[in-house]
């Protein structure tokens, strides 16, 4: 029996790509309830990942579904791509799920001098903010880790 993954994720863009991607999420929603089975988009051929279970209040493009084990971000990735929109995901898997991210405050930690065209981190300056961001996440694992 899998573990189910609960998502949420809110489309944003113009309000045209919206109503398509509404239109989709519509069409899954109504072959699921025939088909009493997970869903893709038409356009996605995927053999992971399927949307189960959704939730919609009609107007808005914010949906809440299940996935088994783990979230389906990449499909997600390929709607908002093909309809040239972003999105916000939150997905909560408590059974086999454990993700370390960086969050907004965290980004906030260094800056972009844009004079110099340089980043500016822990009184240090870097080209890009690829070492940055390996450090921020090095530094948020190590605090998690249990200390002996």
């Amino acid at each position: 029996m899998a573990n189910w993954c609960n998502n949420n994720v809110a489309f944003e863009g113009n309000e045209t790509a919206l109503e398509q991607i509404k239109a989709d999420f519509l069409k899954m929603i109504n072959r699921e309830n025939e088909e009493n089975c997970g869903q893709f988009p038409d356009y996605i051929s995927e053999t992971r990942g399927y949307f189960f279970d959704f939730l919609w209040e009609e107007g808005d493009c914010i949906f809440n579904y299940q996935t088994k084990w783990s979230p389906n971000t990449d499909i997600l990735i390929q709607i908002a791509k093909r309809h040239n929109v972003d999105f916000i995901h939150d997905y909560e898997e408590m059974g086999n799920l454990t993700e370390i991210g960086l969050y907004n405050d965290e980004f906030e930690q260094y800056h972009y001098d844009e004079e110099t065209e340089t980043y500016h981190f822990q009184g240090k300056i870097f080209d890009n903010d690829c070492e940055i961001l390996e450090i921020l996440l090095e530094e948020k694992i190590n605090h998690m880790q249990p200390q002996i």
